[in-house]
């Protein structure tokens, strides 16, 4: 970590870093892991550089990312509504939001770049909202009292990820970047200590394939999915980061999950994904329940004198708009208390019945309509004629590959954008911050701290018939054989799903001892049913979907056994951790401060046994205190 006032560190560690010579640059080849919104703005940013791009994505284009479910907008600290906003203050609130558990650098660097985020992407054309003067116009979002987030009505991600993708398509064009479709990164290469490669199966032909490159960046994605059930893009996975695990780069917070409090509930035990609707919706709705328990009536039909706005009476200051993982605790808190809606009882209503008589059903369709229309279509029921129930549902992934200052992971070579890196949200991660992060590690971070790396290291010249190439395909190939040989049972969804069912009841909104030592032990019996029963129909060289989705789950499941266990390590409730033996009278979360104030960086070792190193995390700009949104 560079050393100096934090106001002056990027800019001073910018100055500071080697380059490398722009005539130079091409003789260097990069492989870029992923085309989302992290993943594609580092390629076109490192192509117009002048380096040589390999990009790799399992999608037939890039197209996909789960960038497109982040609908409510992007945070810049611009200060446009000069209602108190300022780089100090986005720094802060992501901090507190974090519940105190990030670096201090690497977020005051992220809220410095928000601003520049947001005019690179005015200048690709991104069609964020404007005022009736032209201005952009923001918005607030959770976790904050000034509007610094950005928007382009509910679609932000996914316009912000057209910018991106034009930028690379235009350098593939222009053939700076040397595109692989439908390829999964299934095997990291290391040779000498450093990352040299990645191995990938063609998802068309079952063709096992290495690449080799001087410098290797993964940027795909969280892994949310390991609870089955998320508003995560079906595909999402952690197989990449956690085959770069296997090979020796530390795994950081794992057991760091946000819960979004806004979502449309689960309606059916068929049902293999859940549909994320925007934090904005919070700005103007308003979330109650019936004071009486089990409540049958339409909620029309609930006057205001029994109803209970929880949110506004808990948090006044704040109200609907506290960080998502209060909101969330909140709602399960109401629905375990006999106060939920709906048949099942496990939602709460989101109700937009004020904004429409303040401001007008067409005021409201505007800023929300495309959300509104979307929920409709999924529930049958008109939100602008009675609330919308919503629910709290897996999300983002705090947790991810530890990296340092310079996005490098603990092997030499791999750096780790997005996502897929542990290093910006702490403990919690505020709306609107997603987007911000992935954006600035592709466009503004990683065209210098990978120019370091290479600047600063020699590369014998790599063969890929050398035998850690070989050894690295062999392995690949051996998995495959082994997963197609089984011939069991059971399909891997219905194994996908009893984990699932594992990890939400024990891992999931609300933890504690006895239910993570019960997780640890059920998933120790997965693992070795999945080993024993699981059946993969087909061969490997074919299109062949559970062949993808069985290599991801076994994936999955290692990692549930290390989130289960980072949780019951960590004795202190923070942010998303949220253990039930740590908390307040008021049941807020209680952090330990003095014992738990680090990364958790977890290494695999040759025994296949986890070693936990510690990160500790110094606060000379913030003071720690209790995080109170009242």
């Amino acid at each position: 970590m560079p050393d100096g006032p934090i106001k002056n560190l990027w800019t001073q560690h910018k100055f500071d870093i080697n380059l490398v010579n722009p005539a130079n640059k091409r003789k260097y080849k990069i492989i870029v892991v992923g085309t989302g919104l992290a993943g594609a703005s580092a390629c076109a940013s490192l192509s117009e550089l002048g380096y040589s791009v390999d990009a790799f994505s399992f999608h037939e284009s890039p197209r996909r990312a789960h960038s497109i479910a982040a609908q409510g907008g992007i945070n810049a600290a611009k200060n446009y509504q000069n209602d108190g906003d300022s780089v100090f203050r986005l720094f802060y609130d992501t901090i507190k939001g974090g519940d105190y558990r990030a670096r201090e650098a690497n977020v005051y660097r992220l809220a410095e770049i928000s601003n520049n985020i947001i005019d690179q992407c005015a200048a690709q054309g991104i069609p964020f909202a404007r005022e009736y003067s032209g201005y952009l116009d923001n918005r607030s979002f959770g976790g904050s009292q000034v509007s610094r987030t950005f928007y382009a009505r509910g679609q932000t991600g996914q316009q912000l990820l057209l910018g991106a993708y034009s930028a690379m398509l235009k350098e593939i064009d222009n053939n700076n970047v040397s595109f692989f479709p439908r390829h999964e990164m299934l095997d990291l290469i290391t040779a000498n200590g450093q990352a040299r490669g990645i191995v990938t199966r063609d998802l068309q032909t079952g063709i096992i394939k290495s690449f080799g490159a001087d410098a290797v960046i993964l940027a795909t994605g969280g892994y949310g999915n390991v609870f089955y059930l998320s508003t995560n893009a079906m595909n999402s996975n952690v197989t990449a980061i956690w085959r770069a695990h296997k090979r020796g780069a530390y795994f950081a917070n794992p057991c760091f999950t946000q819960i979004h409090p806004t979502c449309i509930p689960v309606s059916s035990t068929h049902q293999s994904k859940l549909t994320l609707m925007s934090e904005s919706l919070r700005n103007d709705g308003r979330v109650w329940v019936s004071n009486t328990k089990n409540d049958t009536r339409h909620p029309n039909d609930i006057p205001d004198e029994d109803r209970d706005y929880y949110l506004e009476r808990l948090y006044p200051a704040f109200g609907n708009l506290v960080p998502r993982d209060v909101a969330s605790r909140r709602a399960k808190e109401m629905c375990d208390k006999g106060f939920g809606v709906g048949e099942t009882g496990l939602a709460v209503y989101l109700d937009f019945k004020d904004a429409i008589n303040r401001y007008g059903k067409s005021w409201v369709k505007e800023k929300y309509g495309n959300l509104f229309d979307m929920y409709q279509q999924i529930t049958g029921e008109n939100p602008y004629n009675e609330p919308m129930k919503i629910y709290p549902a897996v999300h983002y992934t705090m947790g991810g590959l530890w990296v340092d200052y310079n996005l490098m992971s603990s092997i030499p070579g791999l750096h780790v954008l997005g996502e897929a890196n542990f290093s910006d949200h702490g403990a919690n991660r505020l709306g609107a911050s997603a987007l911000m992060q992935g954006l600035a590690d592709g466009y503004f971070i990683i065209p210098y701290t990978v120019g370091h790396y290479l600047a600063n290291n020699s590369f014998d010249e790599i063969d890929k018939h050398d035998i850690v190439f070989k050894e690295a395909e062999e392995k690949t190939k051996d998995q495959i054989n082994k997963l197609l040989s089984i011939n069991g049972t059971r399909s891997v969804d219905s194994l996908h799903k009893e984990l699932g069912r594992i990890m939400w009841e024990y891992v999931g909104m609300e933890r504690n001892k006895e239910g993570l030592e019960k997780a640890i032990d059920l998933l120790g019996t997965l693992k070795e049913q999945f080993w024993k029963e699981i059946i993969v129909p087909g061969s490997n060289n074919q299109i062949n979907q559970e062949l993808e989705k069985a290599g991801r789950l076994i994936d999955f499941i290692e990692l549930g056994q290390l989130m289960a266990r980072d949780a019951l390590d960590r004795n202190e409730s923070c942010g998303g951790h949220f253990r039930s033996e740590y908390q307040t009278d008021e049941n807020e979360a209680k952090r330990d401060d003095d014992n738990y104030s680090y990364v958790a960086a977890w290494e695999l070792d040759s025994t296949e046994s986890h070693k936990l190193h510690k990160e500790k995390l110094i606060f000379d700009n913030i003071k720690l205190s209790s995080r109170s949104y009242k």
